[in-house]
């Protein structure tokens, strides 16, 4: 039985985008789709009244968006098995309880009750942080949201770290029938004094050659695993964020690597997670990898 794919839902203009899209990606892969809604989410923004019908304006509306966002996923795209659920908790809580059983969660860039001026909502970061499934932040230009670049972008770290991001990508591109671009940043040695120039650009060139090496060994058996995609590896000088970053504006979507190391509290993304959470401009698929 094919796991689900899992989106979080509260009604704002930002998970409607995130229903769109995991829609289309549903029936990418031929996946059910299931939505839900926290209950509890409406409590952050103030009490409401009872309606007329006995029942809590909060349920009352909560049973609206579910079935609202379950009638548009179905007009959407009516072959995708769509289902929606409330859950009487927070929607984080809600979110990660169901990673375990999930193909990968799904949320928008901002909640309803997100101050305006954030960047990302806590529920997308908090969940991005801690899930032990993909999860996937759907945030960018609607160009980039409808899959018409027909681009996907992965940040390859150390293959020492996994590469379950590397998988997830190729898997992602050979289902949308696109080109597969893997990324590995490299660094250039501080700045040397003049009569020492060749030996930093010794230095460079040996670095650029160790990322080479890298993105071979990372892609290695996902390439022989779907020989089809078409593969592009680019070693790239300049900080990891900054370099994906600039990589998004011509992506249907970037993947990236978020270690989780046993027993750590707390919330565990790394600064380029962290950087395309807030400001990639496409969808962002954050794989967890255990360590």
């Amino acid at each position: 039985m094919e796991l689900p794919l899992v989106v979080g839902v509260d009604g704002s203009d930002s998970s409607l985008l995130a229903v769109d899209w995991a829609v289309d990606e549903a029936a990418l892969h031929g996946l059910p789709l299931r939505l839900v809604h926290a209950s509890l989410w409406e409590r952050y923004e103030g009490a409401r009244p009872s309606l007329s019908t006995g029942r809590p304006a909060e349920k009352v509306m909560a049973q609206h968006i579910i079935a609202s966002c379950t009638e548009r996923a179905r007009l959407r795209n009516p072959e995708v098995k769509a289902s929606g659920e409330v859950l009487p908790d927070d929607a984080v809580s809600v979110l990660l309880r169901a990673g375990p059983e999930s193909f990968a969660l799904v949320t928008g860039s901002r909640g309803r009750g997100e101050i305006a001026g954030l960047l990302l909502g806590s529920v997308g970061l908090a969940v991005a942080a801690r899930a032990t499934c993909p999860v996937v932040v759907v945030r960018g230009a609607e160009r980039n949201r409808r899959g018409t670049v027909g681009r996907v972008v992965v940040g390859v770290g150390d293959p020492s770290t996994g590469t379950g991001a590397v998988r997830f990508a190729v898997r992602e591109a050979e289902a949308r029938d696109c080109a597969l671009t893997a990324v590995r940043a490299w660094r250039s040695p501080a700045q040397e004094p003049v009569d020492h120039m060749m030996i930093a650009d010794d230095a460079a060139r040996l670095r650029e050659e160790r990322a080479s090496t890298g993105l071979a060994e990372a892609l290695r058996e996902a390439v022989r695993e779907h020989p089809r995609v078409d593969v592009h590896r680019k070693p790239v000088e300049g900080p990891a964020h900054r370099v994906l970053l600039e990589e998004s504006t011509e992506a249907d979507l970037v993947v990236v690597g978020a270690v989780r190391r046993h027993g750590h509290v707390g919330l565990q993304l790394g600064r380029t997670a962290h950087t395309l959470l807030h400001h990639s401009q496409c969808p962002v698929v954050v794989v967890p990898q255990p360590i």
